[in-house]
């Protein structure tokens, strides 16, 4: 919105310093910064808040670890600090005649109205299952179903709308339509789907200690905002041999939001917390997340992106898989790890919550250089 009116000023007006909001990179740092100061004049407030209404953190007793009963009586639901902080500076400096901003709005708000429901039901309703999971899943289906027709039938996307880069190869794109281009649909949508789901299902997995879901999915959006500024760049993505995908320079702005609306959060969820994301956040950011992956062609590179993520969703499926496998074979469910997901395994090896957060962070800006590294390295 504010870009424009910054515009109609420049036209009209000619006001010295105007036109440079004209620049993809000048919009990014003012959103950035925007996150930010929004996140922390709102943080506190909305804390407080939740902290009258008593919407505090409802731990499991059969947990197994005493260092979590603790954290019983912490707010919740303060995902919407994040989506609020990300949303409002997006719709201010990215363009409003740009699709991208709709389709990425609408993934962030509509998952995070599915996990507010989920915490709502887990904190007023005080049942601990919270919401059932296949209305959960029926949720991810429908924004993914949403996402997958727009880039799928969507005119601006016919040149490349189921195509996506392999890292690591040189000019090698999966095309989803080998099915022919008008069947093509039934295969990319389903993979929009699947990755929403998986995306935003992993990070909520991953939300487990204070402060590891937000600033691993702030390096995650740092990343996916460089793949995104320089696959809309015609000059970067000619340099780098890479897909040119006009306007996904907007998405950009969109990544500066939630990098710096994760990092004014993280003021209030750093160890000890003052508050929770909840699924409330985690699944706003996690669809967040896969849908500029998605948007961008990049979603082949997400296990290495959203590696965090990837572990702590594959450790969940590897000890539900061999603990059944066993228990069938042998009568007696065995187990890989000490405690999934996997953070829990290391809380379990008696390792300090802030130690398995930051080293768990500088694994994921490891991989982050990894996924970068691939614009060359092929």
């Amino acid at each position: 919105m504010l870009y424009e009116l910054i515009s109609y000023l420049d036209q009209h007006f000619s006001p010295a310093g105007f036109g440079a909001f004209e620049f993809i990179t000048t919009r990014t740092a003012f959103a950035a910064a925007t996150a930010l100061i929004i996140s922390l004049l709102i943080g506190r407030k909305i804390i407080q808040w939740l902290e009258r209404m008593q919407l505090q953190e409802t731990i499991r007793d059969d947990i197994g670890l005493d260092t979590h009963l603790a954290k019983g009586k912490t707010p919740t639901m303060g995902g919407v600090i994040i989506i609020l902080a990300t949303v409002i500076p997006a719709l201010l400096w990215m363009r409003m005649d740009s699709i991208y901003t709709w389709m990425i709005v609408f993934v962030m708000v509509v998952l995070g109205l599915v996990g507010f429901i989920d915490d709502y039901i887990k904190v007023v309703k005080k049942d601990k299952s919270g919401l059932h999971g296949w209305f959960k899943i029926a949720g991810q289906i429908s924004v993914g179903l949403v996402l997958g027709a727009l880039l799928y039938w969507w005119p601006e996307f016919q040149d490349f709308n189921t195509l996506s880069t392999v890292p690591f190869l040189k000019n090698v794109n999966i095309d989803y339509a080998f099915i022919g281009e008008t069947l093509g649909w039934l295969i990319y949508i389903p993979v929009v789907i699947l990755v929403i789901t998986a995306v935003s299902n992993s990070a909520n997995l991953t939300d487990g200690l204070d402060g590891l879901a937000a600033g691993t999915s702030a390096i995650a959006g740092l990343v996916l905002g460089i793949f995104a500024y320089v696959s809309g760049n015609f000059n970067f993505s000619n340099f780098l041999n890479i897909m040119y995908l006009p306007g996904t320079g907007e998405l950009t702005i969109f990544a500066a939001s939630l990098v710096g609306a994760c990092l004014g959060f993280l003021w209030y969820n750093t160890h000890p917390a003052s508050v929770f994301m909840g699924d409330t956040g985690s699944l706003a950011l996690g669809g967040a997340l896969g849908s500029l992956a998605l948007m961008i062609h990049k979603e082949l590179l997400l296990p290495i992106i959203c590696g965090i993520f990837f572990v702590e969703a594959l450790s969940v499926i590897i000890q539900t898989t061999w603990f059944r496998y066993t228990k069938w074979k042998y009568g007696e469910g065995r187990r890989v790890f000490l405690m999934t997901p996997i953070h829990h395994h290391f809380e379990k090896k008696a390792w300090p919550e802030s130690k398995i957060v930051v080293r768990f962070w500088i694994i994921a800006i490891l991989l982050g250089i990894i996924s970068l590294l691939t614009l060359k390295l092929r």
